[in-house]
């Protein structure tokens, strides 16, 4: 049963959450925003059309989000008043004191994500390391990790392009996760991650070390421009492998985008591909192509901005073999982030999905940089 003291705690923090998210400025800033929506020919500019309608959605989502927030401590309020007069258990009481601190750390937690890109979608590219069918099977693993986390927090997940392994396993995979604060969330998993543990594939049943990276990148809309050269790329049509019927397997539905990026900051020509196989409509894998490798290029030029801040990362590592950020080693039952420290030792729930914990430690440390 919670004490007198624990209840002020929650009041006190919900008066700290009012300062620091700024409610009452944002009340005025949704109405000034809203009455922009209503001025007439607003929808004659799409693009600006939705750009507008996106703070007017995100500005209500904080609002939302502090109600909630301060329901849930007058109703514990009144389950302390009520259990005083046996109308309630302390097990009630307790349930809905750690319904409040948990829709506490969420709203802090993503007050953490502050960069323009935090609220887009996300894009994951898997790739395995060298290692054959163990380290195809480790890639596959994780693909699965992230469908099951993206499962539990409502967010929709597209493969755009799968390419399976010889014997087992998938060799890389690019996969769009679409929901609020997908890519703020999920580029903490940007890096190589390491496995070790007793291959199935292996005869002499040895303890095997296998490598697969995490690329995580904002997927941008069209309220965003980015300039493609068109002397710069060029495409390959190919027959989509795997399941997905006679068409998929026959016709060269399946595209790769080429591009020279010429970086305008270093001067590096460096040769970008994209490809999708999403769809049996090849003009349609173009288009989603091209979205991607506009993506790519927009998470190149933030890169570069984040360069130039004084905050940078201080843990932050290359995406390169032998500076993984996080170790599985399923014999030892334990899974430490290598940036932050965090680690657990329930490797089945982590390989489910459950990976909020390190998430939350990488923002606690890095996020506010």
């Amino acid at each position: 049963m919670i004490t007198i003291e624990q209840l002020k705690a929650t009041q006190e923090r919900l008066s700290d959450l009012h300062r620091y998210l700024d409610i009452e400025n944002k009340l005025i800033q949704i109405e000034e925003e809203e009455l922009r929506t209503q001025v007439p020919g607003f929808w004659d500019d799409q693009k600006a059309a939705e750009k507008q309608m996106k703070v007017v959605k995100g500005l209500r989502a904080w609002i939302e989000a502090y109600n909630e927030a301060k329901t849930n401590v007058e109703e514990l309020a009144n389950a302390f008043e009520f259990y005083k007069e046996e109308l309630v258990t302390e097990d009630e009481v307790d349930e809905q004191y750690k319904k409040t601190i948990d829709h506490f750390e969420v709203i802090e937690l993503k007050n953490m994500l502050q960069g323009e890109e935090d609220p887009m979608n996300c894009v994951l590219k898997i790739n395995a390391g060298a290692g054959g069918t163990e380290a195809n099977d480790w890639a596959e693993q994780l693909m699965r990790l992230y469908m099951r986390y993206a499962e539990a927090h409502g967010y929709k997940v597209t493969v755009q392009d799968l390419v399976e392994g010889d014997d087992a396993g998938i060799k890389s995979c690019t996969m769009e996760i679409e929901g609020d604060m997908a890519f703020g969330y999920l580029k903490a998993e940007n890096g190589v991650h390491r496995l070790v543990r007793v291959s199935p594939y292996n005869a002499q049943g040895k303890r095997m070390t296998s490598f697969a990276s995490v690329f995580a990148f904002p997927m941008i809309d069209d309220s965003i421009e980015v300039t493609i050269d068109p002397g710069r790329l060029t495409w390959d049509t190919f027959r989509s492998g795997g399941a997905g019927g006679q068409n998929v397997n026959k016709v060269e539905s399946g595209v790769r985008a080429r591009y020279m990026y010429l970086d305008p900051y270093t001067g590096v020509e460096t040769e970008l591909l994209q490809s999708c196989t999403v769809t049996r409509d090849q003009p349609k894998n173009r288009e989603m192509a091209l979205q991607l490798l506009k993506s790519q290029i927009y998470n190149i030029e933030l890169e570069h901005k984040r360069e130039k801040q004084a905050a940078i990362e201080a843990g932050k590592k290359k995406i390169e073999w032998g500076s993984q950020i996080r170790s599985y080693v399923f014999d030892d039952q334990r899974v430490k982030d290598h940036r932050t420290g965090f680690e657990t030792r329930n490797v089945q729930a982590v390989m489910d999905g459950k990976i909020d914990g390190f998430i939350k430690a990488y923002l606690m440390e890095f996020g506010g940089q």
